[in-house]
């Protein structure tokens, strides 16, 4: 007898007592029936918990506007001292008690259950003009690998925001060309950004909304201006026909193509929202324990993020 016909056999007569009514066969049918669904859902669970990393977020900003210290307070809730980063740095943060998820805003006023406090991890980048490269290369990354939101520090004391709006400007830009230039059909997710207003505490701080005009004045400022390099380098590159490469221009233009003035209002229709709050890391004379509360603006921003 040859072995493909042994087999068959084998088969069949396996198949015979499958389906007879004898006891053993319902007995082994019904543990079948039962057990094979509850191994494919834990087998199904554990490969995609497995697989799942934990949420990021980018901590953008110039040098000095408070980004490593948040980082720290975020991650030991307490802020510790620092000094100028070169490189970037991660951190694992879970959410406080203080702030509730999207999910959990929902939640019925009988739920005793405990709130979810889920975990993330925060990235600090350099704010030095040389090393920004870094902060466009991660927001600029795979769609499977971006951050959740960038949160935008910066001086609200500083004397001038020009540095800081400059900035802004080239991430949002970067952000909005994700979207517009995107090389697939598939719209890449959004990424929010908080612009965390820094150092309240300082007497000459602006306050949060004082700093978006400002903001928005100077990132005007900058989009014309860039505007006109480009059109000057288009006509020298046409050798002084006057004619300027439009398609470049647009491109590089951010939000609203062609308006005077710009708002934050404008990058809406690019999935690119922006929200302003102040806070402060460090206060003289503050215990550690009310620092959650110094940033609690900033945090339900990114518990409504997650």
């Amino acid at each position: 007898m040859s072995a493909p016909h042994a087999s068959h056999n084998a088969l069949e007569a396996w198949l015979t007592w499958a389906f007879s009514p004898t006891m053993s066969a319902i007995i082994a049918t019904m543990l079948v029936a039962t057990l094979l669904p509850i191994i494919i859902h834990f087998y199904l669970y554990s490969t995609a918990k497995g697989g799942a990393a934990e949420p990021t977020f980018l901590l953008i900003g110039p040098s000095g506007s408070g980004k490593t210290s948040l980082l720290t307070l975020f991650a030991n809730s307490a802020p510790t001292p620092t000094h100028t980063s070169q490189t970037t740095t991660a951190a694992a943060c879970r959410l406080p008690p203080s702030a509730r998820t999207a999910a959990d805003q929902y939640r019925s006023e009988n739920d005793t259950s405990a709130h979810s406090q889920p975990t993330f991890q925060l990235i600090d980048t350099p704010g030095h003009g040389k090393l920004r490269h870094q902060a466009y290369s991660l927001v600029n990354g795979e769609p499977a690998s971006a951050p959740k939101g960038i949160l935008f520090v910066l001086d609200a004391a500083a004397p001038s925001l020009a540095d800081a709006a400059a900035y802004l400007h080239d991430v949002l830009l970067v952000l909005q060309k994700r979207r517009t230039q995107a090389k697939t059909s598939k719209v890449p997710p959004v990424i929010p950004v908080l612009v965390a207003a820094n150092k309240q505490d300082v007497f000459t701080a602006l306050p949060a909304p004082v700093v978006r005009r400002r903001l928005e004045e100077e990132i005007g400022n900058v989009r014309s201006s860039r505007s006109r390099g480009l059109l000057d380098s288009s006509m020298q590159g046409d050798e002084g026909a006057g004619i300027g490469n439009d398609d470049d221009e647009e491109a590089s233009w951010l939000g609203e193509y062609g308006s005077k003035k710009f708002s934050f209002e404008q990058l809406a229709e690019f999935g690119v929202d922006v929200t302003v709050a102040g806070g402060n890391v460090l206060a003289e004379g503050e215990e550690g324990g009310d620092s959650g509360r110094r940033v609690q603006e900033w945090w339900d921003w990114i518990a409504e993020s997650l």
